[in-house]
């Protein structure tokens, strides 16, 4: 019997808990096959650092609270491992870490940079001769994952978009006579601009919106076109701009011209730069908001089938290692859309690391400025459903976890940015 090691990677969810807990939920009722499950303090540093928690510590109550608290319960990073052959020193003292303390499984919680980190562990792992059952559990509010129709955090995040962009919308039609015309709204999405599409799902209650995506290149006299045919039909007009929209040439509209710990360009700032062009041709007051932390940490506006999905595959991680499977992840099918149904699938690391789903062109407006009913089909299911946490003295109840860590049996290792 093998202890298990879970962690969680990159930018967090509304939603991201839910899978620990399943996870967890699933090793315990698993316990005469699985022994303790360790989780990394702060995502993989926690591993290379021998940082390492015992979840064992934690109630049942409080890992059942998981499901429902947002964020990363346990901490997360962004820490990119390198190639195997530029820093092979990394993956191997992840091995060291794992004998150290019998750990078999290795459960990672992340989008495409984590199944990359994942397979290459695995890879590894065979390659030392040392038994390691690694499985990615998906997790990215971009949805920009392959394979699986959603990922787990997208549901949430559209949900919170669709739903601000709504009642802000409200706002600004009360005061278009008189006052502000045009909201602009920067959501997250570097590549991908399924949740800038979250906010067309508005358009069905006769509000006007342009959608700014970062698969349609920025056209300045278009986009101004399109505000003022919308502004001078209905008196005012709602913009969610991607913060990934970009010029012909490739720049970001909101580039800083600083990088990550992933080596991709520093976002934000793309909504006063849209709301300035706005004002510049067409003289329109404005308002714009960046979404920001708090499209991806809503846990009290969740959507319900999101809880369910990112739950899901959390518990399915574990089966499948429990049958045998290695360098895999749970991804969700969609079986129909009216009525929605789905099941829990897998897919080959090999064929998910590195790999970005983008927007189809058959979801997008001709035009480029909004989505088909296509993409309205894809969507509407994926935001449905509320599963509200509960509310203690008008504020919810989420939970902080012990987080007590196990004593380390290895020499310190330096982490090298």
């Amino acid at each position: 019997m093998k202890n298990a090691f879970y962690a969680q990677s990159g930018g967090v969810t509304a939603v991201i808990n839910a899978s620990a807990c399943g996870v967890i939920e699933t090793a315990r009722r698993n316990a005469g096959r699985i022994g303790t499950v360790y989780a990394g303090l702060n995502g993989i540093i926690g591993a290379l650092t021998e940082d390492l928690i015992d979840t064992g510590r934690e109630s049942d109550a409080d890992i059942a609270a998981l499901r429902s608290t947002p964020s990363g319960a346990f901490g997360s990073c962004r820490y990119k491992l390198k190639s195997l052959d530029k820093n092979r020193r990394e993956y191997e003292r992840l091995i060291e870490v794992f004998k150290a303390h019998d750990i078999g499984y290795f459960f990672y919680n992340g989008g495409g940079d984590s199944a990359d980190t994942c397979f290459k562990v695995s890879q590894l792992s065979q390659s030392m001769g040392y038994p390691l059952q690694a499985i990615h559990v998906p997790k990215t509010v971009d949805n920009d994952l392959p394979i699986t129709d959603c990922c787990p955090g997208f549901g949430s995040v559209a949900k919170y978009v669709a739903v601000s962009a709504l009642e802000a919308s409200f706002d600004v039609r009360s005061m278009a006579r008189t006052s502000t015309k045009v909201f602009v709204l920067e959501v997250m999405g570097r590549h991908a601009g399924w949740i800038a599409a979250a906010g067309g799902l508005i358009e069905q209650h006769g509000i006007p919106v342009v959608i700014l995506f970062p698969e349609i290149e920025f056209d300045r006299a278009a986009f101004i076109a399109q505000v003022d045919r919308k502004v001078k039909e209905y008196g005012y007009c709602t913009v969610v701009v991607s913060e990934g929209c970009h010029h012909p040439d490739g720049t970001f509209l909101a580039e800083q011209g600083t990088r990550d710990a992933f080596g991709h360009a520093q976002l934000g700032g793309a909504a006063p730069v849209v709301a300035g062009m706005v004002k510049e041709a067409l003289g329109h007051k404005f308002h714009w908001a960046t979404a920001d932390y708090l499209q991806r940490a809503a846990r009290h506006i969740a959507s319900r089938t999101d809880v369910e999905q990112a739950y899901a595959v959390g518990r399915r991680a574990v089966e499948l290692a429990l049958d045998g499977a290695n360098a895999v992840m749970p991804t969700i099918e969609r079986v129909s859309d009216a009525p929605y149904e789905w099941r829990i699938g897998s897919a080959p690391l090999s064929e998910v690391a590195n790999v970005e789903k983008f927007m189809p062109r058959d979801f997008i407006t001709e035009d480029g400025f909004g989505i088909t009913d296509a993409c309205r089909r894809y969507l509407q299911p994926l935001i449905q459903g509320e599963d509200a946490p509960t509310y203690r003295d008008g504020l919810p109840v989420y939970v902080t976890l012990k987080n007590a860590l196990v004593e380390k049996k290895l020499t310190p290792f330096d982490i090298k940015a």
